[in-house]
């Protein structure tokens, strides 16, 4: 089982493929991990491994990976996590593809990181509402409990900080409509349209960042059949073309 061993960190990651790299972030929340790739509408893992070298990864504290739970840790260290990954493979630079959870992810290392970030793909990024912030803290909740049954020194104190750190900031919650500005990377953005990936947020992100491209229909049918097209061609090189 590949796993990186850092200090009291362990992340389990998978690889398929060759080419210009790509690191994947999973949907599913703090539970984000290799297997939500097979119930998403589109699998990196299967889609993209004919022209791209594909990293997919469980998140800290999700699937085969662990870490501490502190009341201070938030995105920071999701991004530490991903940053050393890179390091551990020998990926100076790469495309980052993340769906739900794993678009906030995507940019916050395309901020913290420009100089590894060529391009990234958002499938249908979680952000504020104004209205849906309960639903994020409830899933967050199903999950501490999960983890507290299965290692009980994890306090409720540090679960309560890392809650707060995670969601109770607005917009896309991992990072500031200011960085959205500066982000260099281009981003190819697949629209969400429900509760926990807000239209709204899909569309402030593309008016918002500098070299940005929305695909507003991509779900189903032919409209995912061109979505696929798209992403493959946006991750295709070294470096990911303008966003349209």
């Amino acid at each position: 089982m590949p796993t990186l061993n850092r200090g009291d960190v362990a992340t389990y990651y998978e690889e398929v493929g060759a080419g210009f790299p790509v690191l994947t972030f999973a949907p599913g929340g703090a539970r984000s991990s290799v297997a939500f790739w097979d119930r998403a509408p589109f699998n990196p893992m299967r889609e993209l491994a004919a022209h791209n070298r594909v990293v997919a990864m469980d998140q800290r504290n999700a699937g085969n990976s662990r870490a501490p739970v502190r009341s201070t840790d938030g995105w920071g260290e999701y991004a530490a996590d991903h940053v050393a990954l890179l390091d551990h493979l020998g990926i100076d630079r790469c495309h980052l593809l993340g769906m739900c959870i794993g678009g906030a992810f995507a940019l916050r290392l395309a901020v913290a990181a420009p100089d590894r970030v060529a391009g990234a793909v958002l499938l249908q990024p979680i952000g504020f509402s104004g209205t849906n912030r309960e639903a994020f803290h409830g899933i967050f909740d199903e999950w501490a409990r999960e983890l507290r049954a299965a290692r009980p020194e994890v306090t409720p104190e540090a679960l309560a900080g890392l809650r707060r750190n995670l969601y109770d900031g607005d917009f896309v919650f991992s990072i500031s409509r200011d960085e959205v500005r500066r982000c260099a990377a281009p981003l190819l953005i697949m629209r969400g349209n429900d509760q926990y990936h807000p239209s709204s947020i899909s569309e402030e992100i593309a008016h918002l960042a500098p070299h940005a491209e929305l695909v507003e229909s991509w779900k189903q049918g032919d409209d995912l059949a061109r979505a696929i097209d798209r992403i493959r061609a946006f991750l295709r090189d070294d470096e990911a073309p303008a966003a349209r």
